[in-house]
């Protein structure tokens, strides 16, 4: 149960936080991370190999002769291929990309109060909710 202290006042903000609090804040921001990496590699085994199937002529003819416009004709002319490996690359950029401004700055004081709002909401809902053995257990 969420203590009084915890609770998110009148103007969004959170009270000072326990440990434990903190730990959960942690451990959903992993889950979230996990998550992000986990749908990437189904978006690369979907999406990606069927882009890359569809691309194989094209790609073929590219490891005999490569140009810049054997390569910008065999896109414009394969447009669902091109399309579905465009957004499986620029999937990947932005997770990338995203994680080194983890790596480099911490986590933004935005997407921190969004995660605590989401770890009240987990303890609010108790047992039921889905993350709750992963967030909310005992260590």
């Amino acid at each position: 149960m969420i203590q009084p202290e915890e609770q998110p006042s009148g103007s969004g903000a959170i009270a000072p936080l326990d440990a434990t609090f903190r730990q959960e804040v942690e451990r959903l921001h992993q889950i979230n991370l996990y998550g992000r990496w986990v749908v990437l590699g189904l978006l690369w085994l979907t999406v990606g190999c069927l882009s890359l199937w569809g691309l194989r002529y094209p790609i073929s003819l590219l490891l005999d002769y490569f140009t810049w416009s054997a390569v910008r004709y065999g896109l414009i002319f394969n447009r669902l291929p091109a399309i579905g490996l465009l957004v499986c690359i620029f999937f990947a950029l932005s997770l990338l990309l995203r994680q080194m401004r983890f790596w480099s700055f911490g986590i933004t004081p935005a997407e921190r109060q969004r995660l605590e709002k989401q770890v009240c909401q987990i303890r609010l809902q108790g047992e039921s909710h889905p993350l709750w053995k992963f967030v909310c257990r005992k260590t």
